[in-house]
């Protein structure tokens, strides 16, 4: 098992990454000195729920909790106020109070919808994220809780902190294809983004991680885990350094907006705004072995690279400017200086994005 910490003063946490560890939840939470006295929230999806909801509640009983569960439907769309009704139900009914904890036990959808109702929930209780998916590495680590609404996503939410992160890499075993490549392209953006020596281990190791090797998959996912956690530590509000993290979002939100948040994956529609980020850097005078190294990166990962020609351009366009990341009539992008690095481009025109839209459309020219 691997360890590692968010420091954040008196309100770090760690994050626990290795095998086996649903069935010692109890344990995990006795050494956190969750209290037994209060009734804990399991939130999870109708997916993850028949494989592993009953081990861990077998777990918490055996060490003393009392448990109640609230189980949404799989998707996007149970980032929802409804949903979040439904679950806040669920915590009223079963009688939780101030010293509750809401534990998410799923994707990254589960992980921000139980986050958002454990900030929520009593003006904020504690919260445990335990995530069964790839893709949840990123989401599970940073505090950020969130529902959408249908004109942009994330726009309702929070910054809560978990009180710990539990990750069981033997639940990744049963992911479908599609959902591990997406997952995996948040690995590949961590790399982009700090770490090229990772990036490329990536590249390398795409075989392995495709085929959920479980040294390869712990390797990166703590890697992976810990560029998120050294970011969020040194920036937890995103006041500055922390956007960074967004590489790729800008595009990719609005890709996953106006697809009605079923068309794309979230990795699948990341992995698009990572080329789209490569191909503006170029625009602006980058060499273009930026987005030939990238999008090369992505191909092996059977991700995407290109946008849809059925999708109009306008609404990306309007769907973006509905983001958090356009604020003072400027939309804020991050764009690489090379694999490994980046910066905070906060001047972006829309004629720029609109052209970029083109390109990777096949209807403009690259540089």
């Amino acid at each position: 098992m691997r360890t590692l910490t968010v420091d954040l003063g008196d309100r770090s946490y760690p994050i626990y990454i290795g095998e086996g560890l649903l069935s010692k939840s109890g344990e995990y939470f006795l050494q956190h000195q969750l209290t037994t006295k209060s009734p804990l929230l399991i939130v999870s999806d109708e997916n993850i729920a028949p494989k592993y909801l009953q081990t861990v509640v077998d777990s918490l009983q055996a060490s003393g909790y009392q448990t109640v569960s609230s189980v949404v439907k799989a998707g996007e769309k149970s980032k929802s106020l409804d949903v979040f009704e439904e679950v806040m139900t669920a915590a009223i009914e079963g009688g939780l109070d101030r010293k509750s904890t809401v534990v998410a036990l799923g994707g990254g959808v589960v992980g921000d919808l139980a986050g958002f109702v454990a900030a929520s929930f009593m003006r904020g209780v504690h919260f445990v994220q335990m995530p069964t998916t790839i893709l949840a590495h990123d989401s599970s680590v940073g505090g950020k809780v969130a529902v959408n609404h249908r004109l942009a996503k994330n726009m309702i939410g929070a910054f809560h902190q978990p009180a710990m992160v539990l990750y069981d890499v033997d639940t990744l075993q049963s992911l479908p294809e599609r959902d591990v490549r997406s997952g995996l392209s948040e690995m590949i953006k961590h790399g982009l983004i700090w770490d090229e020596q990772f990036a490329y281990w990536c590249r390398d190791n795409a075989d392995r991680l495709l085929a959920l090797d479980r040294e390869a998959l712990t390797y990166g996912l703590t890697e992976g885990c810990s560029v998120k956690a050294k970011v969020v530590s040194s920036d937890e509000t995103e006041q500055g350094l922390r956007a960074i993290l967004n590489l790729g979002h800008t595009i990719g939100h609005a890709l996953e907006a106006i697809g009605g948040y079923g068309e794309f994956l979230h990795g699948e529609a990341i992995s698009i705004g990572m080329a789209a980020a490569a191909q503006l850097a170029v625009n602006r005078g980058r060499d273009r072995s930026i987005y030939e190294e990238t999008t090369a990166l992505l191909a092996k990962f059977g991700l995407p690279t290109t946008i849809p020609g059925h999708l109009n351009d306008e609404e990306i366009i309007s769907a973006m400017l509905h983001d958090k990341k356009f604020k003072e009539n400027q939309i804020v992008f991050i764009l690489p200086v090379r694999i490994g690095e980046v910066e905070i481009v906060s001047d972006m025109t829309l004629d720029e994005v609109r052209q970029v839209i083109k390109q990777l459309k096949g209807e403009g020219q690259h540089v």
